[in-house]
């Protein structure tokens, strides 16, 4: 993302002219006439100061996406107008996820510095500590700070369609301005900085419906899992890939749906034994589908019950793991939502926002890792996680 640096710099001078007059009296002059005294003039009227004006557009005032107006929070605009920092809060679902957590918090640190510079800004992440993202604690999180006045911006990564609904649009009732990442939205956040669910999961299908045209593979036994099905992002995109395969794979069947799903955890050794239980009760399946980080333990899981080859694997988001499992064929594709940069949007967007009154648009795209180019994500994703 780019971001365009405002610099200018204005002098004023102040000049004062000082104007003399000089006569000089060639001549004795004559006996200047009588004069009428001059007519009194009225007093001026006194003008009232004129009344000061707020400003308008944004960042100051606009409307929002239920058609109310919004209104900067007077203590923020009071901290722009004298060039103090402002509370930048980023608030995520858990430090405590394998891969996930990691890479949200490199992605915060990697922006704010830039943020920084374009708008004086103290940043804070903060986030449960709990395995599962925990949006009743972020909540919480949240609501304290906001009470205390210590939310000047907000980002926070959404973990359900209308989970933070009533809390972004009660924060950004008082002028305070919220942006979403992660997954979905419906509040009045000024963007959600994300894929659409559904629409990934149609992707992730037509990726591996090409990738059965090249290889030569006819598959026709699918299978659908996440570490925790029932989130909405996560029916999205099993449901998404149901709809895909079953367009274009004539006679695929799925073992499972996006309701009975099976669920594996967060947990690496939890996921694998699910896995492991999951291809000896249903000896038929072809290719398993995993929406979230798990995909690297049902490639192991295949290739530790000799179904190399027979079996293949397909999920969201990198590890050294999923990148192994690819380059060794045991997975098709992992497709990366780029963590860093929706963590990292935040601090972004306030600088934008509160600096030059630009609210950045939802740009976030999924990037396919497969064979192709796997060798090219290995050296991105050291690069990232060894910073």
């Amino acid at each position: 993302m780019r971001l365009g640096f405002r610099r200018g710099a204005a002098i004023l001078a102040m000049t004062g002219l000082i104007v003399s007059a000089c006569s000089s009296a060639a001549t004795t002059p004559a006996p200047a006439a009588s004069t009428a005294p001059a007519a009194s003039v009225a007093p001026a009227a006194s003008v009232a100061p004129a009344a000061s004006v707020a400003p308008t557009g944004w960042p100051f005032t606009g409307t929002l996406k239920d058609g109310s107006t919004f209104t900067l929070n007077p203590r923020v605009v009071d901290k722009l107008a004298k060039g103090l920092a402002v509370n930048y809060v980023f608030n995520y679902g858990s430090t405590a996820i394998p891969l996930f957590s990691p890479q949200y918090k490199l992605g915060y640190e990697a922006t704010l510095p830039t943020a920084q510079l374009m708008l004086p800004m103290n940043g804070t992440a903060n986030a449960p500590s709990s395995a599962v993202q925990d949006m009743n604690e972020q909540i919480a999180m949240i609501d304290a700070l906001w009470k205390a006045d210590q939310i000047d911006c907000l980002s926070i990564q959404s973990t359900g369609t209308d989970v933070f609904t009533k809390i972004v649009n009660d924060i950004m009732a008082t002028g305070i301005p919220v942006f979403t990442v992660g997954v979905e939205s419906n509040g009045n956040e000024l963007t959600n900085f994300t894929q659409i669910s559904h629409k990934e999961g149609l992707q992730a299908a037509q990726i591996v419906v090409d990738w059965m045209k090249e290889t030569g593979n006819d598959l026709k036994v699918f299978a659908v899992s996440g570490g925790d099905p029932t989130q909405n992002w996560a029916q999205g995109r099993m449901q998404g890939f149901i709809d895909g395969i079953t367009a274009s794979v004539p006679g695929a069947t799925f073992v499972n749906d996006a309701k009975s799903a099976l669920t594996t955890s967060y947990d690496p050794a939890g996921t694998y034994d699910a896995y492991k239980a999951f291809i000896q009760g249903n000896p038929t399946v072809q290719v398993i589908e995993n929406v979230d980080i798990g995909g690297e333990h049902a490639a192991r899981a295949i290739a530790d019950s000799g179904n190399a080859g027979k079996i293949f694997a397909l999920g969201w988001n990198v590890s050294i793991g999923q990148l192994d499992a690819i380059e060794a064929g045991t997975q098709i594709v992992a497709l990366d939502q780029q963590w860093g940069d929706q963590a990292g949007f935040g601090a972004l967007a306030c600088a934008e926002f509160l600096k030059n009154g630009t609210i950045l648009p939802n740009t976030n795209v999924l990037k396919p890792v497969t064979k192709a180019n796997v060798a090219e994500a290995r050296t991105e994703f050291m690069k990232f996680v060894s910073n």
